[in-house]
């Protein structure tokens, strides 16, 4: 069974709620399996539920309705009044209503916790950070030397501190959490495979946000070698990661374009090579650049002179988190790291044809390709295809006004920005939802007038969440 970390579990609630999930609905499942465990080891006796303010103790004011039969009293660790959430809230004022023992306490001491069968240790959930003190110490020590028997909601609170409960077992959700053991039940609470499959808004949580300590490259230096033949490519992609959130963007071009390209804009460093296309007596420059910065990605506009191709063979084992697009898509290449290939470069590359194919047909070739080679790859498509060689990621965000070119030199830019800061399959997926986002939000005023540049300019408000 695969386990789901605590940030994983976090974006899939996220990408849940932009699908039209609503953690309500997800809260209300989660209570009712609680319960059903419960009533299997205490069915009508004597219930404690200890319950923390967030939605931990949301799952478990849930599982107190659930209860039907058995007598429940409800610890709150707290005032009400600071219930964090919305659906945590919601599902207490119910039992309020409804005239259920509930118990607000600010001590301990106020836990009755040898009147009852079985607890159910509802403090808190995978998000608990650093030592646990106060109030949430006092009432895990209590449980922990209450005698009874106790049933954790999701992970048994404190898991990972310095205080932990001592649970007999444990309810948890979707999937297994990392680090548990023991009698461990696993409860479907409604959430799709489908879920996990396409990509939302909780893969940009992921990336997350830039601190407010952040020094100057911190959130990312990337390189771009391109340009040669074309001069407006490797600008469209460098001007994107810097859009993305990239500290520090230079461009390595040939002399040949290097000044057209710094023309794009006074943001860019443009670093000067030689000749009018990629060669060999630009090796010892592309060494110090890659040296110098986190990302590299090539491929925008370089062109397939035999002396590129054979300068790009050299440069690409040098560099540790590459992002290869374009005319460095190809077969006889070191490929590694994120490539970005359209279907036609995909054969090019793989040797398998995919463009007749529907998304659903791609998966698998797609996902044994990226195995076998060690890749991540992005497929740029109606529905991008985005996979590490075990996941795959499908996003469906985008338009038919993003057929324009630049758009591929865009989203190279802005994997190469999230890169920087996050793993290569985290990257490639956010990415892809963030250039489709933005061009979505293009193309209600331009539609099939959208360029690239203007792609670019709605990046901020894509990673908006």
């Amino acid at each position: 069974m695969r386990i789901i970390s605590a940030e994983e579990m976090t974006a899939l609630d996220t990408n849940c709620r932009y699908f039209g999930l609503l953690p309500l609905q997800l809260m209300e499942n989660a209570g009712g399996a609680v319960a059903r465990e419960v009533m299997t080891k205490a069915k009508g006796k004597r219930i404690a539920i200890v319950a923390g303010r967030g939605n931990n103790g949301g799952d478990a004011f849930v599982a107190a309705r659930h209860l039907i039969g058995s007598d429940v009293t409800v610890y709150l660790l707290g005032r009400s009044r600071d219930i964090a959430t919305e659906e945590a809230r919601r599902n207490w004022e119910i039992l309020v209503r409804l005239g259920y023992d509930l118990r607000p306490i600010m001590d301990s001491m106020d836990l009755s916790l040898g009147e009852c069968d079985l607890i159910i240790d509802a403090i808190f959930g995978t998000g608990v950070r650093g030592p646990v003190l106060g109030l949430e110490a006092q009432a895990i020590e209590a449980i922990n030397s209450s005698g009874k028997t106790v049933i954790s909601v999701d992970v048994p609170s404190g898991l990972g501190t310095n205080q932990v409960v001592r649970a007999d077992a444990v309810v948890t959700f979707h999937r297994q959490k990392p680090d548990m053991t023991g009698n461990v039940v696993v409860a479907d609470i409604g959430i799709p495979p489908a879920a996990e499959f396409f990509v939302g808004k909780g893969d940009l949580w992921l990336m997350g946000r830039r601190s407010q300590e952040s020094h100057k490259g911190d959130s990312g230096r990337i390189l771009v070698i391109g340009g040669g033949p074309y001069t407006g490519a490797p600008a469209l992609c460098a001007m994107a990661a810097l859009r993305a959130g990239a500290d520090i963007v230079t461009v390595a071009a040939p002399k040949a374009v290097a000044r057209t390209i710094s023309c794009y804009s006074p943001n860019l460093i443009v670093q000067e090579l030689s000749g009018d296309h990629l060669c060999p007596d630009d090796l010892t420059i592309l060494e110090e650049q890659i040296a110098r910065h986190d990302v590299v990605v090539m491929g925008m506009g370089l062109g397939r002179h035999r002396e590129t191709i054979a300068t790009l063979a050299k440069i690409m084992p040098l560099c540790k988190k590459p992002v290869i697009d374009a005319d460095a898509l190809q077969p006889d290449l070191p490929l590694k790291g994120i490539v970005t290939p359209h279907a036609g470069e995909f054969k090019r590359i793989s040797g398998i044809a995919l463009v007749d194919l529907d998304y659903r047909e791609r998966v698998e070739p797609l996902k044994v390709y990226a195995r076998e080679k060690g890749l991540v790859v992005l497929l740029k498509g109606k529905v991008d295809l985005i996979s590490d060689g075990e996941v795959v990621r499908a996003n469906t965000t985008g338009n038919p006004g993003m057929t324009v070119g630049g758009t591929g030199d865009v989203l190279a830019g802005i994997t190469a920005a999230f890169y920087a800061r996050s793993s290569a399959l985290r990257a490639a997926t956010a990415a892809a939802f963030v250039n489709g986002r933005a061009g979505d939000l293009v193309y209600p005023e331009k539609e099939f007038g959208m360029v690239a540049t203007d792609v670019i300019e709605k990046i901020p408000e894509a990673m908006r969440l």
